[in-house]
């Protein structure tokens, strides 16, 4: 069985090229003019997705922490009502999807709660993603495979037995699995990049990603020099903004060079077999005194 999947008109997985999503997230702070430059951010650096979150805050937000008050850029309001100004309603989510289409990126959510799924069934977006915070709410995993949607399905702050739990639920079909470490931002000690090739042994017929919260650019070309064919970054366009996820994203000229690496990553691999290039034999005539065998 190919380690692969479709998601929209891409394929995902070995032997494709790495399918990268620029997490727009809720660092849009509910202003949907924020939303479209970020949009435009990552087309503009290459990426071939965006996404959002989305939550239904009253059924999200733990009753002990919903009356709890915060400093915020509304003022000083509840927990709850916070939850409230960063979620976008249906027109919104109209306009993203119509900006998306004119801007011809892929656009698509993490689901965190079961009505957030039916809502976002109003729309034709390629895939689902479960939050770590979700892998373990096996009730809102089958609720989401029932559309028939792809499923990408992420691993933080989970254990082993967790995750195959998960994976489980989800079914193997139509599944990328997502190696992840829900720190923000997370430290490179805490990155366990190596998670990518035990994640790929542990799922030898599942197609294995990398969700990253770091500090800097390099660990997620290394995640695709493991095996990840999937990466996903938080996009900011300025890490300075108010928000839990801003300091852990990456701004628009750091996305494009993030893209870059990847992409030259991925050239560098190659297949693994030995060759003489073309491009070296005038230093092999110039340079080399003893011929060997062939």
């Amino acid at each position: 069985m190919a380690r692969e999947m479709k998601i929209g008109n891409r394929m995902v997985g070995d032997g494709h090229p790495a399918f990268v999503i620029a997490e727009i997230g809720i660092n849009h702070n509910g202003d949907l003019s924020i939303a479209k430059q970020m949009i435009d951010a990552a087309v503009h650096a290459g990426a071939d997705a965006v996404k959002f979150q989305k939550r239904t805050p009253e059924v999200c937000t733990p009753p002990d922490q919903q009356t709890q008050m915060r400093e915020t850029p509304w003022g000083y309001i509840t927990y709850l009502d916070y939850r409230y100004k960063v979620e976008f309603n249906e027109d919104q989510y109209c306009e993203i999807e119509k900006y998306c289409r004119q801007k011809s990126i892929t656009w698509m959510v993490s689901v965190w709660d079961e009505p957030s799924v039916d809502f976002m069934e109003k729309f034709d977006t390629p895939a689902y993603k479960i939050p770590s915070a979700s892998l373990t709410d096996h009730k809102l995993i089958r609720h989401a495979r029932a559309t028939g949607r792809p499923l990408i399905l992420s691993t933080g702050m989970s254990t082993m037995k967790q995750i195959h739990k998960g994976v489980e639920i989800a079914g193997g079909k139509d599944l990328v699995l997502m190696h992840c470490t829900s720190t923000y931002p997370c430290e490179p000690e805490e990155l366990n990049l190596k998670m990518v090739e035990t994640l790929r042994s542990e799922f030898p017929n599942t197609p294995i990603g990398y969700s990253g919260h770091e500090v800097g650019l390099v660990p997620s070309a290394v995640a695709v020099a493991l095996g990840a064919c999937m990466v996903e970054r938080h996009l900011t366009l300025d890490r300075a903004m108010w928000g839990s996820d801003q300091a852990a994203s990456v701004e628009p000229g750091g996305f494009e060079r993030l893209v870059k690496y990847i992409r030259v990553s991925e050239a560098a691999l190659g297949d693994g077999v030995k060759k003489v290039y073309e491009s070296e034999k005038s230093s092999l005539k110039k340079l080399r005194r003893v011929n060997g065998e062939d």
